[in-house]
């Protein structure tokens, strides 16, 4: 092969492979050890000679150099300040070895230098995604000035009141629908890759109350229509402090739009479980939680209560995959639930509890504000009826009221209107009797677990509500069936109490 030849294989070389491939190709060609040694740190195991000639060639302030042993001859070229590219090679060597490492050197130092800035963009672009993560992380626990003051770094700013998109899209292309989404907006909506969910991405975007419809959304529609492989959920219009009931609106509206030839949807209409039950539960959910908020920790690394009302606010969403959004390991996150169980008296595995668990803290600040009630841990977690006057109610209670026997009725309309399918009502009872648990519901059903599957999947889109992944209706439909029951509208067959 001509030396010609050799510089086209090295340039070729470096666009194709980058620096590793022209070093191995050289090794190889040339019969001998290749690398680059560095000052700072050495690019794999360099010979000692190759190490001892690097530091003399930069001590002498030289580019080049030649060290003869024994019987091998070690060949250097400067790259920059602090690297050198070294061949360690047998006598007699290659007689072009010198001219071809000349050569190669100059490509090497310049493909070595863009995978460096590579690297640090690449650096620079997970911290400004960990930023971005960091910044959803504080809205979804209420630390609005926090999240503002975090933002205004990076921008754009976060936009007050906002629509929340929860985008699902095929693997490996959350950057290129991240890039369409910043387009489409023109880089006004904040944008953050779902911490829990590799193939979501949450957007936060200005309203544009004008253009929007009763049931479409102008972005919505253009992001399928720009990536027809993705699925697009869409929230109602909030403010930022209503960020977690925004995400978990748009997150249901995903499953709708998953099952829709549209590929969007956006937030079916309905009462929010939270505004009906705020004046009737407010003083039953601060009680049930002043245990979780007045918790002191007994070591430093001990979580505190603020620390165990996140961690079960994040397991009541997203069951097990908390530990990605938290960021901790799978034994931390059970070792928080079961102390979280024992301040407040709840057996998590029943979802009874996680229901009762999962509205106390949509009707309760982050600061416990108001928590001042002297109650036993657990008091009035249960569904029995408040004690002595003066106690604080119990959920039952809470259950009773007028405003929240309408929202069930509302909220369980579908099941029995003209769309349902044939065993609408009966299979949600089983799935809620068991716990939510595919097995054991199939099993009471009498069918296999992938037909109660797919009755659950037709319940879904009936209901515009996810059901079968978190975050899940799974708890709202408990509670509005309970609140149905202590009204007496239903029938005496009562599979979830």
């Amino acid at each position: 092969m001509s030396r010609s030849d050799d510089v086209l294989k090295v340039h070729r070389l470096v666009h194709t492979g980058g620096s590793t491939a022209l070093l191995e190709w050289l090794a190889s060609h040339l019969g001998g050890w290749v690398g680059v040694v560095d000052a700072e740190a050495e690019h794999g195991p360099a010979p000692e000679a190759a190490v001892r000639g690097a530091a003399e060639l930069r001590a002498r302030g030289v580019r080049s150099a030649v060290l003869h042993g024994a019987d091998r001859a070690t060949l250097l070229f400067a790259l920059d300040g602090r690297r050198a590219l070294a061949a360690v090679l047998e006598q007699p060597h290659h007689p072009d070895a010198p001219a071809l490492l000349a050569d190669a050197a100059v490509a090497l130092d310049l493909v070595l230098r863009a995978e460096e800035a590579g690297r640090r963009e690449e650096r620079v672009r997970r911290a400004e995604a960990q930023v971005r993560e960091a910044v959803l992380h504080l809205l979804m626990n209420g630390r609005l000035s926090t999240a503002h003051q975090i933002s205004a770094t990076l921008g754009p700013a976060l936009p007050d009141p906002m629509r929340m998109y929860v985008v699902e899209c095929p693997t490996g292309r959350r950057a290129e629908v991240m890039r369409i989404c910043r387009e489409l907006t023109g880089g006004r909506a904040w944008i953050v890759r779902c911490p829990v969910y590799v193939r979501h991405l949450i957007v936060l975007a200005p309203p544009d109350p004008a253009a929007v419809s009763a049931t479409g959304d102008p972005l919505a529609e253009a992001l399928v229509a720009a990536a027809p492989d993705c699925a697009v959920g869409v929230s109602g219009e909030a403010g930022l402090s209503g960020a977690p009931a925004a995400y978990t609106q748009a997150f249901h509206a995903l499953a709708v739009a998953r099952a829709s030839g549209d590929r969007h949807a956006r937030f079916g209409p309905g009462p929010e479980l939270a505004l009906a039950a705020y004046e009737a539960g407010g003083r039953w959910a601060e009680a049930l939680l002043a245990p979780l908020h007045t918790h002191a920790r007994r070591r430093p690394q001990d979580p505190g209560g603020q620390e165990l009302r996140a961690t079960a606010h994040a397991w009541l969403n997203f069951t097990s995959h908390a530990t990605r959004l938290l960021k901790i390991h799978r034994n931390t996150l059970a070792a928080r639930l079961r102390l979280i169980e024992a301040l407040l008296g709840l057996d998590l595995a029943r979802l009874a509890d996680q229901a009762a668990l999962s509205l106390a803290l949509r009707l309760t600040s982050e600061t416990g504000a108001g928590v001042g009630v002297g109650v036993e841990p657990g008091a009035g977690a249960g569904t029995g009826a408040g004690g002595a006057s003066g106690a604080a109610p119990g959920l039952d209670d809470v259950l009773r009221d007028p405003r929240l026997t309408d929202w069930a009725r509302t909220h369980l309309s579908a099941l029995t209107g003209p769309d349902a399918p044939p065993g609408a009502c009966e299979t949600v009872r089983a799935w809620l009797a068991h716990d939510a648990q595919l097995v054991p519901a199939a099993a009471a059903l009498g069918v296999s677990v992938p037909g109660a599957r797919k009755r659950l999947t037709r319940i879904e889109a009936l209901l515009e509500r996810s059901l079968l992944q978190s975050p899940s209706a799974r708890h709202d439909l408990w509670l509005a069936h309970r609140a149905e029951d202590l009204a007496g509208v239903t029938s005496p067959k009562r599979d979830d109490a």
